[in-house]
This record gives structure tokens, sequence and C-alpha cells, in this order.
């Protein structure tokens, strides 16, 4: 997040890079195993749609139920974020308070750390998973490198992230960060 970058602000911007990876999903191919093990690419979407309705839970706020991924991925998607959007977009309901794992927190700082991890690295997961274009930007690095060094080893608590895969020494920063995060992108 840039110094002038508010939280509502970058969820818009990533919100935006998955809607496009996303939307790039060849219809045939939302059965297709994502890059998490046991899971298809819709599957990996009604994960996204899940967690996100799941972070309103502590702070007492809800989306309403709208399509489903199994139906249809992108409108259940599309449904979920334009609803936070809408909350984070209200500071009266994104600064809400809560008790998180980590101590006191509000929806706004869980959005704009642990969420959006999620959304850059599914929709890398995403992307990959079909064959489309699938590279992450340098602030996003920046700030997954910056999440994986703060989380220490939180990072492998289940749910989170799976062991590490080894990359080579010669591979590219991103296959670097995702290989921390247990993707293989082979």
């Amino acid at each position: 997040m840039t110094s002038t970058e508010t939280v509502a602000d970058r969820y818009r911007r990533l919100a935006d890079i998955l809607t496009r990876r996303i939307d790039a999903v060849p219809s045939e191919k939302w059965d297709t195993p994502s890059t998490c093990e046991g899971w298809t690419v819709r599957d990996v979407v009604q994960h996204i749609v899940d967690t996100e309705k799941g972070a309103l839970e502590p702070v007492g706020l809800s989306i309403a139920d709208g399509p489903s991924a199994g139906d249809d991925p992108v409108a259940a998607w599309v449904h979920t974020r334009d609803a936070m959007q809408e909350i984070l977009d209200d500071p009266s309901r994104a600064n809400r308070e809560y008790e998180g794992h980590f101590g006191k927190t509000d929806l706004a700082s869980s959005i704009g750390s642990f969420y959006s991890l999620d959304l850059i690295v599914h929709a890398w997961d995403i992307a990959h998973s079909v064959g489309v274009e699938d590279s992450i930007a340098d602030e996003d690095l920046d700030f997954v490198e910056a999440f994986i060094a703060q989380m220490g080893d939180n990072i492998r608590m289940d749910g989170v992230c799976g062991p590490a895969v080894d990359v080579p020494e010669s591979a590219d920063r991103q296959t670097k960060v995702l290989g921390q995060l247990g993707r293989d992108v082979r």
C-alpha cells in the first residue's frame, strides 16, 4: 500500500486485478484443478467469497446472499466484491473493532493485511491454473514479502499457507515469493 493508498483504495485495486483474472477464465475451465491442492478454479472463487463474508462476522456485519460460485463464479465474486467495497468505503463500518487472533484490531486493518494477501495470491492461483496472465506487480510482491516476514512461522498456521516449496536460486522474484507461500509455479 502506498502512503496515499487507503485500505478501501487497495481493496478496489486488488479486487480489480482479481476481477480481470476471473473474467479471463474460459467457461470450460472453471472445474480445472487449481494450484490449491484439492480445489478447482471454481472452488478458489468460492473460498474467496466465503472468506470475505467470514471476515465481516467478528464486527457484526454481513453480505446478503447472492449468486453461488457453483452456479456463476463471476457473479458470485462481483456480488461479494461490490458489497465489501461498499463497507470499506464507509469508515463507520470499516473501522469497527474486534478481538482478533493477534489482539484487538479492526475490519479495515484485517482487509488491508491478510485479506489483501488472499486477493493477490488467489488472483495468481486462478490465472496460473487456467493459463492466463498471472504476473504480480512489484508493489504487491513487496507487500507479500513484508507480510510473510511479519507473520513468521504463523504463515504456516492451518488455513493460511502450506509448507514452502523449494525453488531454484536463479528463479525470478515472483516464483520465490510464491514458493514461500507453498505455490509451485511449474
